[in-house]
């Protein structure tokens, strides 16, 4: 019966055919279909070790100069399991922030992750398409602002936030949370980072009523748009359904919720608050961000340029409605008001509303809450009577 013979029994052979019967090296080469260097070689291995010396070494390196320290792989293993939302870009930062010798390459770190079975392998994503990121020159030139949901209360409610960040630096200017997302709680937000940084250029938002009323069906201005223009702000909306427009504030309400608010619930809005303003500051200061060149958005911002524009106006948000310079009325069923005898129409959808009236020397302002819903021309000097409209006022 034959019998294969082994690896190290075939160079035995090629061994033996050179030493005892003198066959040329070039001959027992081509005979096995290997190098004259590699029969030179287990000649030399036979030569030291015998026929065991002829047997598969592997090929394990005996040292690794680039091999991760295990203290290093050790902390980076608690650092995720800390940070479970932390990649390896932003593990990498955090070990060089913490003076860590022989820095570990941003690969190795994922491969490691993946060893201790912190992420999944998965598939490679196909190549995106080229798309053009636009992004403006400095800080406060451009800030983005939403309104997003998903903040719950331990009671079963859920609160809104107010949302704003610098478009060239992603810092974030604040993440205010309001019961409702109406109007006034929603300017609040705004006045207060208007009042803490001063006027930035212009204001990117969506199409939301709370923000603009230039597409309801009667176009009017509202409380945000009239603090942008008494501020000088230019206030830009998105095109309708296009999202990626305000891409960068999306991408940051995406952060937010996956490292904070999913799974979470608060006990009062401000427990919420107090949690949202601790990461919003850890956001800031400590995270560096790949699209700015892997520096902070604290350290991008600061670059900005001291505000030496005119005095903030944020008069809109004072209740200024009670002087002899309001008043108000109750709009007829056909949406018309009269004021010292001059009768002009507010549309009929505001029949039966009271609704205030801000008299200047020359125009009539009209307001519906915290919109203004009408300016015209006064044209009639006659006294104007408030006690008709305090009585209208205290009917309703």
């Amino acid at each position: 019966m034959l019998r294969e013979l082994s690896v190290a029994e075939q160079r035995y052979l090629a061994v033996l055919a050179v030493i005892e019967d003198g066959v040329p090296v070039t001959v027992v080469a081509e005979k096995h279909g290997v190098s004259r260097q590699t029969v030179h070689t287990w000649l030399s291995r036979y030569a030291d070790g015998g026929l065991e010396a002829l047997v598969d070494r592997p090929h394990r390196p005996r040292s690794c100069p680039h091999q991760m320290d295990p203290a290093v792989e050790v902390r980076l293993v608690e650092l995720r399991s800390l940070h479970p939302g932390w990649g390896p870009d932003r593990l990498r930062y955090r070990l060089e922030r913490e003076g860590v010798d022989r820095l570990p390459s941003r690969a190795a770190i994922a491969r490691a992750l993946v060893r201790h079975g912190l992420v999944r392998p998965g598939r490679r994503r196909s190549a995106r398409r080229e798309y053009r990121r636009w992004e403006r020159g400095r800080p406060m030139e451009l800030w983005q602002l939403d309104v997003m949901g998903g903040v719950l209360l331990e009671g079963g409610g859920e609160l809104k936030a107010v949302t704003a960040i610098d478009d060239h630096s992603r810092f974030c200017l604040a993440v205010g949370l309001v019961e409702r997302a109406t109007s006034r709680p929603v300017c609040g937000v705004f006045a207060g980072i208007l009042s803490r940084f001063g006027a930035p250029e212009a204001v990117l938002t969506d199409n939301g009523k709370v923000f603009t009323g230039r597409f309801a069906s009667r176009p009017m201005e509202v409380l945000f748009d009239r603090i942008c223009r008494e501020n000088g702000i230019r206030h830009l909306l998105t095109a309708p359904r296009s999202p990626t427009t305000t891409g960068k504030i999306e991408r940051f309400h995406g952060t937010l919720r996956k490292e904070l608010l999913n799974g979470a619930t608060f006990p009062s809005l401000a427990a919420g608050q107090r949690a949202i303003d601790d990461w919003i500051t850890e956001y800031n200061t400590d995270r560096p961000h790949q699209s700015i060149g892997r520096c902070t958005p604290a350290e991008r911002f600061a670059t900005r340029m001291p505000d030496t524009g005119p005095a903030l106006d944020l008069s809109a948000l004072a209740d200024r409605r009670s002087g002899d310079d309001w008043i108000n009325r109750r709009v007829a069923s056909n949406g018309v008001i009269s004021v010292a005898w001059q009768q002009f129409s507010v549309g009929k959808h505001h029949g039966g509303e009271i609704v205030d009236v801000h008299l200047t020397d020359r125009l009539l302002e009209v307001w519906a809450g915290n919109d203004l819903i009408k300016t015209l021309v006064r044209t009639s000097t006659q006294e104007v009577r408030k006690k008709r409209a305090e009585r209208a006022r205290s009917s309703s």
